[in-house]
């Protein structure tokens, strides 16, 4: 399966080695379109496009651990956007437990942005 963010940028998703490839497909494709859902309030494209999603690791159990980050430390909305994400991936078949790690390193900026969000903000 390869996300929409393709190159350097694109967030890593590690697989564990006892799920049979078929459901680890259907499970990341499911986990990215629920990430997809989460939109940060004062931007009008989803986390996933925007690059806050720097990791995506599933292990043998079916838990999924996400690294994220925002557009800026100061941002608004996070003490709540890990709880928006967690919750939207928990409703994944399959997905055990969810934890999201908020990290600032690297640092976010708009490289890391897919050619969607590029569109959808007029940022070219």
């Amino acid at each position: 399966m390869t996300p929409t963010q393709d190159g350097p940028n694109a967030p890593q998703v590690s697989p564990g080695p006892t799920i049979p490839p078929e459901e680890l497909d259907r499970m990341t494709d499911d986990i990215i379109a629920a990430l997809k859902t989460v939109y940060d309030p004062e931007i009008p494209s989803d986390i996933y496009e925007l690059g806050l999603i720097y990791r995506v690791d599933i292990d043998d159990n079916r838990n999924v651990t996400i690294d994220m980050t925002l557009t800026a430390p100061g941002c608004p909305v996070a003490g709540e956007m890990p709880g928006w994400v967690e919750n939207a991936v928990s409703t994944v078949q399959g997905v055990q437990s969810v934890q999201v790690n908020m990290v600032f390193d690297p640092p976010w900026d708009q490289s890391r942005m897919s050619d969607e969000a590029r569109v959808a903000l007029d940022m070219w």
